[in-house]
């Protein structure tokens, strides 16, 4: 099989992986690139593999004038940019020792050693200068054509090296698997099974695999597999999958928000995700936006458009009811508007707690009206 793109045929691509042919030396772009290549999914980051040690990269990148940075040099990794593009070019490696978190890896010379040590199988896949795709394991290039998610070998022992391949099982599914066929059966079967490894991962990596998962086009058939093994309620406590497909549908050219779809599987597990403080702050909002039952123009005044977009959205999948008529405008609507009154409107009568109350309540009142009464008609009210 041969393959192509602008990834591959850019000047920087072409510089990098000849200057190390032109040594001596065997070099692939591996990988996601040549994954998505074959899939026809866009590409974002080349990396390459060869048989060069990295001290040699680092060499032959000073004697070409390209910068070189030791990005990762103790696990065989540098970094080369060439063409304002960088390129992590790691030398083959065989895992030597594991301990279901990191490995410790040996330098290898062969292309079949460095592919055995790789998670799936259509990852397991490398490609030439001129696009000539090899395939060490032989069962690569059909996995990826069929967008079969397989481990490379026995995946109980995949996933012994490091239970992140755990998530990035259901990860990988939802994004290239084949929703009719399913995950595969064997490697269902091994991360049920070795699911309580999830624990002995920090929580950051786990976080960082769940939004790269629901951020894809349909999480929802790889998350209700990872509720049938038992992996999503280790990783989320009280969650629930069933909302999750009827949120995919109503979304309907929203931009697929995780954030939307984890606040959608309920619960309060994601707090212990370790996410940053912003997208803490977004999810505790999205969560009492949610749970507000307020009309689309108030919570769009109260929260803003994307936060009050995201809850009526989860909301009608969780309570199986449409969104209200007009929703998105109404939304629009309150996100703009101003609350007509002012503390200067109710001076010099009340001051201090009373002032602050009743400030209160007439905004809750005009909330109430669906951001319809008018300041004189706000004014009027009585108090209570």
């Amino acid at each position: 099989m041969r393959i192509t793109g602008d990834w591959l045929t850019r000047a920087g691509t072409q510089e990098v992986l000849a200057m190390l042919e032109a040594a001596g030396h065997r070099a692939w772009a591996v990988g996601g690139c040549v994954r998505n290549a074959i899939l026809g999914e866009p590409v974002a980051d080349v990396d390459i593999s060869t048989d060069a040690r990295p001290e040699r990269v680092a060499a032959l990148a000073a004697a070409a004038g390209l910068k070189c940075v030791p990005t990762g040099i103790g696990h065989g990794t540098v970094t080369v940019i060439a063409g304002h593009e960088p390129y992590e070019i790691t030398t083959f490696r065989r895992d030597v020792e594991t301990d279901g978190r990191r490995a410790v890896v040996a330098f290898a010379d062969r292309i079949e050693d460095d592919a055995m040590r790789r998670d799936f199988t259509m990852n397991a896949l490398y490609a030439r200068r001129d696009g000539e795709v090899s395939d060490p394991l032989g069962s690569g290039i059909a996995d990826a054509l069929a967008r079969r998610i397989r481990f490379v070998g026995e995946p109980g022992a995949r996933i012994r090296e490091d239970y992140l391949r755990i998530l990035r099982f259901f990860r990988f599914l939802a994004w290239y698997g084949d929703p009719a066929e399913g995950p595969d059966p064997e490697g269902l079967a091994a991360c049920a099974e070795l699911a309580d490894g999830i624990g002995t991962l920090s929580r950051e990596r786990i976080g960082a695999e769940m939004k790269k998962l629901l951020s894809a086009p349909d999480p929802a058939p790889a998350v209700a597999a990872m509720a049938a093994s038992g992996v999503l309620t280790r990783i989320l406590p009280g969650a629930d999958p069933r909302a999750l497909p009827v949120l995919v549908h109503l979304e309907n050219g929203e931009p697929p928000r995780w954030t939307r779809r984890l606040a959608c599987l309920g619960g309060e597990g994601w707090r212990d995700l370790r996410l940053s403080s912003a997208e803490t702050r977004s999810m505790e909002s999205l969560s009492e936006a949610t749970r507000e039952g307020g009309l689309p123009a108030a919570l769009g005044h109260m929260f803003g458009a994307e936060i009050a977009t995201d809850a009526i959205l989860a909301r009608a999948a969780l309570t199986g009811n449409p969104p209200p008529r007009g929703w998105r405008e109404n939304i629009a609507r309150g996100a703009a508007g101003t609350f007509p009154v002012t503390a200067a409107d109710l001076m010099p009568g009340l001051s201090g707690p009373a002032l602050g109350a009743r400030l209160r309540a007439l905004k809750q009142a005009w909330l109430a009206s669906d951001l319809r009464l008018s300041r004189a008609a706000l004014l009027a009210l009585p108090e209570a």
